[in-house]
């Protein structure tokens, strides 16, 4: 393979470092194995390439990552993304398609005393079911992050995205964070979250939201009294939605067809419910 095409394909997993900051230094061959990943191997999709441990600690960070989360790394690694994860408490897992990554990575997990909450499965990501996640973390290239984005867009609405590098195209990342500490390359994190389906007409007492959505924001109008009013500043943050319109600023939850919230006109707060036609 040219030097130039490899370059193009820079990119893969490792996910996060095999530890904390504060936590021993894991060797890769960590327990018993004598396989070495090397920088730059070859994988199914892209190559193989480390991540910084600091830029791992910011995922985290950035995803708010608790023992009550679900965390799938996509294209594990060495496991050090699960590791991490499982290290604050969180339920981990990691897909990868190389099977000696694997089983190294079982035997960092082990090493690190996480085995039991950092489990790995050798599979294809594209054929995976990751949809339990409540936390996806993932090193790809940007035409992958594509190729995974609608089933990305159809898990459920709140689960949080963070990805080492590369972006989704037009879908703009809630937040994008840069480390420099301890980190020469790759060093910046995008964070999504995915946001409720609202594109439709919804119907409320004395009116009617019509609804255009591109990711997490939206437009449209709102029709009431028989006056339209444009959507302005409309945002989803998950199922939580907010907007104005006619004056007035609305927000709420949104519970599949539903969304129930409150709308604040001239200091006055009162409750608000609409329904999708």
């Amino acid at each position: 393979m040219k030097l130039q095409q490899r370059i193009s394909k820079f990119a893969m997993v490792a996910g996060a470092a095999l530890l904390i900051a504060s936590g021993p230094v894991l060797s890769q061959s960590a327990g018993s194995g004598s396989f070495e990943p090397q920088v730059g191997q070859d994988g199914k999709d892209v190559i193989w390439v480390p991540t910084a441990q600091t830029l791992v600690d910011r995922m985290m960070e950035l995803a708010k990552v608790t023992p009550q989360d679900v965390v799938i790394d996509l294209g594990s690694g060495d496991g050090r993304t699960v590791i991490t994860a499982a290290r604050i408490g969180a339920k981990a897992l990691g897909i990868e398609y190389n099977p000696d990554m694997v089983e190294l990575s079982r035997r960092n997990a082990a090493a690190a005393g996480v085995g039991e909450r950092a489990t790995f499965m050798r599979a294809d990501i594209f054929e995976s079911d990751f949809s339990q996640a409540s936390v996806v973390t993932m090193f790809l290239l940007s035409s992958l992050n594509m190729k995974l984005r609608p089933k990305i867009l159809d898990m459920k609405p709140g689960t949080r995205i963070v990805s080492n590098t590369f972006d989704m195209g037009d879908w703009k990342p809630e937040t994008t964070s840069v480390v420099s500490e301890n980190c020469r390359a790759h060093c910046r994190a995008h964070f999504w979250i995915v946001p409720a389906k609202v594109e439709g007409v919804w119907k409320f007492d004395g009116g009617e939201l019509s609804v255009k959505q591109k990711f997490q924001e939206f437009f449209g109008d709102l029709k009431t009294g028989g006056l339209a009013s444009p959507v302005a500043a409309g945002k989803l943050t998950g199922t939580k939605i907010t907007f104005t319109a006619g004056g007035a600023d609305y927000e709420g939850v949104v519970d599949g067809n539903t969304i129930a919230g409150t709308v604040t006109r001239g200091g006055a707060r009162q409750p608000w419910t609409a329904t999708r036609m």
